[in-house]
């Protein structure tokens, strides 16, 4: 599986103490991305220190509007507050959606913590419709271990 071919070069990413961690979690995005067809836009958003909000962080695909995003609004919000995984089979199906993009069929959305705490989330969009499997959460999980071992 694709999956596990690329836990090594996550952690390769990861351990690489010569990039600075935006450079590493843009390699990560991008090996991500380039990788699993399906995964059309990969990035991190991460908790601001005093405020109820979410802030882009290294992303790779199509520019983004949303730069920051209030906890609770979108998916990505909504994982803020739940700490939860958030898999979106069909995003036209989600009253708290915030469109990014016409394309984007499906989101995913898992959390990162450090120290029991959520500090921000790697989130995925997809232009294929209901694309991601329990595999992918399992994945995604892995990586945002890895990448909490960064911050």
């Amino acid at each position: 599986m694709i999956f596990e071919a690329l836990k090594p070069q996550v952690e390769a990413i990861i351990s690489n103490e010569i990039k600075t961690v935006d450079e590493r979690l843009f390699s990560i995005c991008e090996l991500l991305e380039k990788n699993i067809a399906y995964y059309n836009w990969v990035g991190f958003y991460f908790s601001h220190p005093s405020k109820e909000e979410l802030h882009l962080g290294p992303y790779v695909g199509e520019p983004t509007d949303h730069t920051i995003i209030p906890f609770g609004k979108g998916i990505c919000g909504q994982v803020a507050l739940s700490n939860k995984n958030f898999v979106v089979p069909d995003v036209k199906a989600q009253d708290n959606y915030i469109a990014c993009s016409i394309t984007v069929k499906a989101e995913i959305v898992i959390p990162i913590f450090v120290n029991g705490k959520n500090i921000g989330q790697i989130d995925i969009d997809s232009n294929t419709a209901d694309p991601f499997t329990e595999l992918d959460e399992q994945f995604l999980e892995f990586v945002c271990e890895k990448v909490a071992s960064l911050l």
